[in-house]
């Protein structure tokens, strides 16, 4: 795992700050990283780096880090490596590595030619493994991980010496070897730091360097037998690649004495520099790995970009614009204190972004049938209806319009108080861009359910606008039904009912037993109405030839987005992105 896969926090530029206030609290990074090159540190040069472990699908807090770390390199003239964390070969795959390569592209970055694997190091790494032994500096120890976890102690225990700790280095070079070579198995032996066992620092109490993994992995393939721990690995293949800032979130700050001993006792040509920040913990959302992946292998949502998961291939296919992500990133800021971000702020980036970039369209999700009886039966006529309401450069679209419309049935009620602007019997409205009906009649089914509205239009309201200026108070959307194209509508909402589902999310260290056991409690939490289906939902022919992935609005409904998949039926699937209007803070209220 690598510190990016923590959520966190993004920056925007210093000189922003000043001039756009509203744009967030701030970056202390950013300027950290300015009085660094003012200074000449490093050699005046900046060089940052993404490290993502690939061994899942990145989401809104590996977002955040992109930013940081690209955002850094592009306004101080640095450059930014994409560092693919690929020591542990178990969880590992390939097709993660490219799913990475997609997300960072579509956020608006690119690395160039600075892509780079931990494993591309793994020689060097072991060189060094080796010297550190030959110093006396490192050993390998075979007690079994029980007895090993049981040694190190804890905050009131310090930790007791391995028995294994001053075995000859000859002898501990020949068992480092057999373990590279599979000689060994799993859990006979690792190889240790010799550090200090009574630290009050734990980390500093003989960590573990390599661990034995009889696992292909998915670039060396059966090469290796033996894998770096991360805190070994990471500073390391900092300094190889020369970067000059290692940015990691808070939960890295114990590891920095580790990170740095791991340095000074290597002596690399380069000196790395870590710098610690607040990750993100947003509302209503998880952002542990661990638990996503329990999403996912539990078939509690559809896969890694299901449109409810905050990944960004999810996020992505449910209509956000990575545009909105980076500016939501932009508010956030930069700061050395873990916070809570209330997800709406994220709602309102997306529908801010989505106001000004998407075309208007009409679509009825729940058709009612309405047939206006004094409108000529075969005849079709157009309206010409604006994309957008206050952009004209979006242009004009003509909408077919017919004696027989689709309305949305919520928009009837038959015994209507008297505050009810839409339709209800001897109620007049306005079809958007169209004209005026008026309900005559009310049609019913054997089990009286309404099934159709007989309506009378004014030919004189043309447009909407009737001639004599009379005032009507409910303008609805509509679709003509011999025009209308058939599709499936997925609504999804937050995937989550409370605020924190989860009570902690920094369980790094903890047994992988007792984390399952307490993290399957996130799932008591699950939102059961988070996805909708709606099967038969009309929409206008404007629509019928779609791209996936175009975004629209439909009025008066939200923003929906044409989804890569289509219904069992062969029909085009759209999804929401996101309603008009946050309906979530009046849930609370009630």
């Amino acid at each position: 795992m690598t510190p990016n896969d923590r959520p966190s926090d993004t920056p925007q530029a210093a000189g922003e700050d000043a001039a756009r206030p509203d744009r967030g609290p701030g970056n202390f990074i950013d300027e950290r990283v300015a009085d660094d090159l003012r200074a000449g540190r490093h050699g005046g040069r900046l060089v940052t780096r993404f490290p993502p472990e690939p061994n899942g699908f990145l989401h809104i807090g590996h977002a955040k880090s992109i930013c940081l770390n690209f955002g850094l390199a592009e306004r101080h003239g640095g450059v930014c490596n994409l560092r693919f964390d690929d020591t542990n070969p178990e969880a590992e795959e390939a097709r993660y590595v490219d799913a990475i390569r997609r997300d960072v592209r579509w956020l608006g970055f690119d690395w160039g030619e600075r892509e780079h694997f931990a494993s591309d190091y793994f020689e060097q790494l072991y060189a060094w493994a080796v010297a550190l032994v030959r110093a006396g500096r490192a050993y390998v120890d075979s007690q079994r991980p029980e007895a090993i976890r049981e040694g190190r102690g804890d905050f009131h225990r310090p930790g007791v010496e391995s028995p294994y700790r001053d075995r000859p280095v000859e002898e501990s070079l020949a068992l480092l070897e057999q373990m590279r070579r599979g000689a060994l198995d799993p859990g006979e032996a690792v190889l240790r730091a010799k550090i200090d066992m009574r630290s009050t620092d734990l980390k500093l109490r003989d960590p573990l360097m390599y661990r034995i993994r009889k696992a292909a992995h998915h670039r060396t393939g059966t090469a290796w037998s033996i894998y770096p721990m991360y805190d070994f690995a990471h500073g390391l293949s900092d300094a190889i690649e020369g970067v000059t800032h290692s940015l990691c979130t808070l939960e890295f700050q114990n590891h920095r004495p580790l990170y740095e001993w791991f340095i000074d006792a290597v002596g690399p040509a380069h000196r790395p520099e870590q710098i610690e920040f607040a990750r993100l913990n947003l509302s209503y959302t998880v952002l542990s790995k661990r638990k996503l992946q329990r999403l996912v292998d539990g078939g509690y949502v559809e896969g890694w970009d299901d449109p409810r998961l905050p990944t960004l291939a999810g996020l992505r296919r449910r209509g956000y614009t990575p545009e909105a992500i980076r500016a939501f990133c932009d508010r956030i800021g930069v700061s050395k204190r873990d916070g809570v971000v209330d997800v709406t702020l994220l709602e309102h980036a997306i529908r801010e972004d989505l106001n000004d970039r998407s075309p208007r369209a009409m679509a009825v999700l729940r058709p009612l049938r309405l047939v206006i009886d004094n409108y000529p039966d075969g005849e079709v006529e157009h309206f010409e209806v604006p994309n957008h309401p206050t952009e004209p450069a979006f242009g004009v679209r003509e909408v077919p319009f017919s004696r027989v419309l689709y309305v949305e049935r919520d928009d009837f009620m038959e015994d209507a108080p008297k505050n009810w602007w839409r339709l209800a019997p001897g109620r007049e409205v306005r079809l958007r861009g169209a004209c005026l009906v008026r309900c005559t009649e009310v049609v019913k089914d054997a089990a009286g359910e309404v099934v159709e509205l007989r309506c009378t239009w004014d030919p004189a309201s043309r447009g909407g606008m009737p001639a004599d200026g009379r005032k009507v108070r409910g303008t609805l959307h509509w679709v003509s039904a011999a025009h209308a194209i058939p599709a499936e509508v997925r609504l999804y909402d937050r995937l989550f009912d409370v605020p924190n589902p989860s009570a902690t999310e920094d369980d790094r260290d903890e047994p992988r037993a007792e984390a399952a056991a307490r993290d399957d409690a996130f799932l008591t939490h699950l939102n059961q109405a988070s996805l909708e289906v709606l099967e038969g939902c009309r929409l206008e022919p404007s629509l019928g030839d779609a791209p996936v992935g175009h975004r629209v609005q439909f009025e008066r409904l939200g923003y929906f987005c044409r989804d890569e998949a289509s219904s069992s039926g062969g029909q085009a699937v759209w999804n929401r992105t996101i309603a008009l209007k946050d309906s979530w803070g009046k849930q609370a209220e009630r």
